[in-house]
């Protein structure tokens, strides 16, 4: 969703900028790895966002009870061993012994904390991971069970999203939610915050209590907000940073050609999609969510937009995760039919406002090219630029006819994919579109329960064949991550769930 299940950024109140607690150097490891990026950081609430920034920010923070190594599978984090009741619906997970930032022991009375703080606290943003939890225990000080309403067979899976990264009960109940995550937040991962200014730089140093050991390989990072793609370009070729985010799929074939820096092209669980409103005219008439779609030739937009670094998109889920439907055709270009529906629905002439969150050149392309093909079925067409966070609040607030988007997911297993993206009834209104299917919620929910992959799969495969031949969104494109790193760094990358491996970073000597 953009974020993340995960996949855009959300508006909140403006944070001033964090006071260092520690003037002092970063300990013996003086290394920082400094990053630049397009994407703010909005919140250090875990629970509070699912914009791209604060995603990558969570995970360097915030340890989970599971984790995932570079190969992409899942291993033991905060929780070193676990049992799964006979009839799968209750988990008992036993901590490792492991320390707060603040030197202070994580408990299961913290594991218990986290996961109840996102299922019931009115301000989370998406409880929809964990809104199958009956209750939670601490058993003892390391040693905590999980009940579930049913059986959910990714569950494990879920606990590894950055969503829920453990966060300490006692810091945040003493200060408070607002103070617990902008003054020097207590954190259980790789880094602990030593500065925050908002708009600016997030300066992160290596927390001395963290439980791998050996790690983080450096002393710290930065994370600097860089909105101009250009300036992001010229700091990393002059060496002020060591790595970039969003070099753009324009310029990645010329960098990669001149050698100066590292621009690979790695995986990504991702799709680029078109949002409709479906409770809003014309997109609330299959025939027009139809016809928008057979009006896009989608191999010339992939030529143009990617630079054929990507492909077509022909579902409502990326092709990376599992049980991916590969053969299925998606949309075709067909404009004569595309007419012809327009025609049935008597929607031509309409005007459509399509919402960019800018800057953003690839968006923006996009747009002008949705314009131009959208013209040709009758569809008057309006862009209309904004920042991420009104962009964002309009898509919450249901007020848009349709916006240029893209979505992630967290871990290769589609659940929680599809209940954010085609699911009415999970929480965010089908990535908040209004797109309503209660078959598709059904099989939804009975694939979460399926202990038969082969089951699971024929389940999630119908989901996909049902959300795109009703337009639930329009997809576009699956394309990997291009990011730029500096030849002077290793360990350093992205991992297909949007998160940087920052701890493994280290600068060649």
């Amino acid at each position: 969703m953009r974020i993340s299940v995960m996949f855009l950024a959300l508006m909140l109140t403006s944070i001033g900028s964090i006071a260092s607690a520690d003037e002092s150097p970063p300990g013996s490891r003086p290394d920082i790895i400094r990053i630049a990026s397009g994407s703010r950081t909005l919140t250090l609430d875990p629970t509070r966002s699912w914009n791209s920034g604060d995603i990558e920010t969570f995970g360097q923070l915030y340890s989970r009870l599971f984790r995932r190594d570079q190969a992409g599978n899942l291993q033991p984090g905060l929780a070193e061993r676990w049992e799964m009741s006979a009839d799968a619906r209750t988990y008992t997970f036993h901590l490792r012994d492991a320390r707060f930032s603040d030197g202070t022991p994580i408990t299961a009375d913290d594991v218990r904390f986290t996961l109840l703080r996102m299922r019931d606290d009115p301000e989370a943003l998406y409880s929809e991971p964990v809104s199958g939890v009956v209750d939670v225990v601490a058993v003892d000080q390391r040693t905590v069970r999980v009940m579930l309403a049913e059986p959910n067979v990714p569950f494990l899976d879920t606990l590894e999203v950055c969503f829920l990264g453990i966060t300490s009960r006692a810091d945040v109940e003493n200060r408070g939610p607002g103070k617990a995550f902008t003054e020097h937040p207590v954190t259980s991962g790789p880094y602990r915050v030593r500065e925050w200014k908002p708009g600016d730089r997030l300066v992160l140093e290596a927390n001395p209590y963290y439980w791998r050991e050996g790690f983080p390989r450096n002393g710290g990072a930065e994370l600097i907000e860089v909105i101009d793609a250009n300036t992001r370009i010229a700091m990393l070729l002059a060496g002020e940073v060591d790595a970039i985010r969003q070099l753009g799929w324009s310029r990645a074939e010329s960098f990669r050609a001149q050698g100066k820096v590292s621009v690979p092209l790695e995986p990504a669980n991702l799709i680029w999609l078109i949002l409709l409103n479906h409770a809003q005219p014309p997109f609330d008439d299959l025939r027009v969510r139809q016809a928008a779609a057979l009006a896009l030739d989608r191999q010339a937009m992939a030529r143009v937009v990617l630079r054929n670094l990507g492909r077509v998109a022909n579902t409502t889920m990326p092709a990376s995760l599992d049980h991916h439907l590969a053969d299925f055709p998606g949309w075709p270009y067909d404009l004569e039919r595309a007419r012809q529906l327009m025609a049935e629905a008597g929607a031509a002439g309409h005007e459509v406002v399509i919402n960019i969150a800018a800057p953003s050149p690839q968006m923006e392309l996009i747009g002008l090219i949705l314009q131009a093909q959208w013209a040709d079925i009758g569809l008057k067409t309006r862009i209309v630029k904004m920042d991420q966070g009104q962009e964002v609040q309009r898509l919450m607030d249901g007020d848009y006819n349709a916006s240029i988007n893209w979505w992630y997911n967290e871990n290769p297993d589609p659940d929680l994919a599809l209940r954010w993206a085609v699911c009415g009834s999970c929480g965010n209104r089908a990535y908040y579109t209004n797109y309503s299917n209660k078959e598709v919620d059904r099989l939804i929910a009975e694939a979460a329960r399926e202990p038969d992959p082969a089951l699971r799969r024929v389940l999630y495969q119908r989901v996909q064949r049902i959300s795109t031949e009703e337009v639930a969104q329009i997809p576009l494109f699956y394309p990997p991550w291009v990011n730029a790193y500096s030849h002077a760094i290793e360990g350093l990358g992205m991992t297909p769930a949007l998160q940087w491996t920052l701890e493994n970073a280290r600068h060649l000597r």
